[in-house]
């Protein structure tokens, strides 16, 4: 797994910091690289689970559709109740949020 520059992990709450590595391995599957574009920096919506340091993005410009599809079919195996997977513009975005 990657980070984009300026992304820092180092807040992020147990929940979510868990499910790194399960969502870095389903996408070594698929012969992609998991690069992390966000978590608390940047502009969210207030009250947003980015900064409760339950929230990450994970880009996906690189996937096709079918890809996409595939990986989430995926995720949701792989990841317990709680989370939330939302495709969004070019990116992917998890949270924690039971």
């Amino acid at each position: 797994m990657l980070l984009k520059m300026g992304v820092d992990i180092s807040r992020l709450e147990r929940p979510i910091r868990r499910a790194l590595n399960k969502i870095d391995a389903v996408f070594q599957k698929y012969g992609k690289e998991s690069v992390i574009t966000s978590t608390y920096e940047g502009n969210h919506s207030p009250g947003s689970l980015y900064y409760a340091n339950l929230a990450v993005d994970i880009r996906s410009r690189d996937l096709s559709e079918s890809e996409k599809n595939e990986l989430f079919k995926e995720l949701s195996i792989v990841l317990e109740s709680g989370y939330d997977v939302v495709d969004e513009n070019g990116h992917i975005h998890f949270e924690y949020d039971p």
